[in-house]
């Protein structure tokens, strides 16, 4: 991992956005310091104008995905992905998740209807755990159609319709309440989460637990990186007045919102520059400079770069929201 230098943190404040900061209307306040995860900006499933999300595809072709998952998960696997660490798989390697308007105890599903379509429901039967999955958690809950879908740690669990193939985790943060799967029955890419809660920030950041932070890339100096050390980026066609992004679709299976952090948990980085942009799904996407940031899900290690210069329209970001400049 590369070498990382860090300043001296700054003074935490509570950053209150007006007009005159980020425009108009597409910034929240966040007081308290934290925040939920940014997620994804997809519609609901077809006909559905609920939170849960499916990515927009036709209601035909959608409702053929969703039958080529609806069978057991067979044994459970632990597979590690780029961005979220160890993620849950079934058997045949579809990324398995869980929806936070579910219920752990007593084990209750929220998904049903339209919402089931887009987030097929896992059977309950012929289920196994592999290694780094204790069996004890594996479970059942009886659905309102009658039908018994799997839980872990409690959590219904079910496939995303928008995955296009085995190892996707395109559902991962859609509507700020759909995650993949860790091991316990938690949320991805949260080291340390139980099921169920929140993570605690104090115990989430990178090096001394920082959320946010400045590294030393030999190429292109001081750049801002997440707490796993990702690198983040800005887009030229988003916009800092009014605070607007514009990487919907398709662009967030590549490019995703990165997650408000705890102003106390930042270093190297002025945080009165912090703010926080509302996604037209209602989700939270981390602002710097009025700048909507994000990670690339080219990345494949901390430290990468790769994003940097895609398309032109894409860079690095110095610890005062700047577009870092090569050479």
């Amino acid at each position: 991992m590369r070498n990382r230098r860090y300043a001296a943190a700054g003074a935490v404040v509570a950053v209150v956005l007006v007009a005159s900061g980020c425009g108009s209307g597409q910034a929240s306040s966040q007081q308290d310091g934290t925040v939920q995860p940014a997620g994804d900006n997809s519609p609901a499933a077809p006909g559905y104008t609920g939170g849960y999300g499916d990515g927009g595809s036709g209601g035909t072709e959608q409702a053929g995905r969703s039958a080529d998952r609806g069978g057991p998960a067979g044994t459970l696997a632990l597979r590690e992905d780029p961005g979220l660490g160890e993620v849950v798989t079934d058997g045949k390697g579809w990324t398995l998740y869980r929806f936070d308007e579910d219920s752990a105890d007593p084990p209750t599903s929220a998904c049903d209807g339209d919402c089931a379509t887009a987030w097929p429901p896992v059977p309950a039967d012929d289920v196994a755990a592999t290694t780094g999955i204790d069996p004890e958690l594996l479970g059942s809950v009886e659905r309102s159609d009658g039908s018994t879908q799997l839980t872990l740690g409690g959590r219904p669990v079910y496939r995303y319709a928008k995955d296009a193939e085995p190892g996707d985790t395109k559902g991962h943060g859609i509507g700020g309440t759909w995650h993949a799967l860790a091991a316990d029955g938690g949320k991805a890419g949260q080291d340390g989460a139980e099921a169920g809660e929140a993570q605690d920030p104090a115990g989430s950041g990178g090096t001394n637990g920082a959320q946010l932070s400045v590294a030393d890339d030999p190429r292109l100096g001081g750049i801002l990186v997440d707490a796993r050390g990702r690198t983040l980026y800005r887009f030229d066609k988003d916009s800092a007045w009014p605070m607007k992004s514009n990487c919907t679709g398709e662009c967030l299976e590549t490019w995703k919102p990165a997650k408000p952090v705890d102003k106390a948990l930042v270093e190297g980085v002025d945080p009165e520059l912090l703010s926080t942009y509302e996604r037209p799904d209602g989700t939270e996407q981390l602002a710097i400079d009025c700048w909507p940031l994000y990670w690339f899900t080219g990345d494949t290690e901390p430290g990468d770069t790769n994003g940097h210069g895609q398309g032109g329209v894409w860079h690095a970001v110095t610890e005062d929201g700047k577009k870092v400049k090569t050479g």
